[in-house]
């Protein structure tokens, strides 16, 4: 199976708003934690959820650059 390289740019672009959206919940529900230690596994996975949506943001502009870069 092949896929375009918009398609890959589109893929990448909803990998990371759905990471991100992972993350905002994440650090919006860190409020209602008490205990020290589910506080910081909950930032932990907070921002690995941001890393991942930092990561699709970057392959998603990679893809952007190879589509507008790429001669026939």
């Amino acid at each position: 199976m092949r896929i375009t390289a918009q398609l890959s740019v589109i893929a990448a672009a909803i990998f990371a708003i759905i990471c991100f959206g992972v993350a905002i919940n994440g650090f919006m529900s860190m409020g209602e934690i008490k205990d020290p230690a589910q506080l910081a596994d909950a930032r932990g996975f907070a921002l690995f959820w941001a890393f991942l949506g930092t990561l699709g943001v970057v392959f998603g502009g990679v893809g952007v650059w190879i589509v507008k870069t790429h001669q026939e």
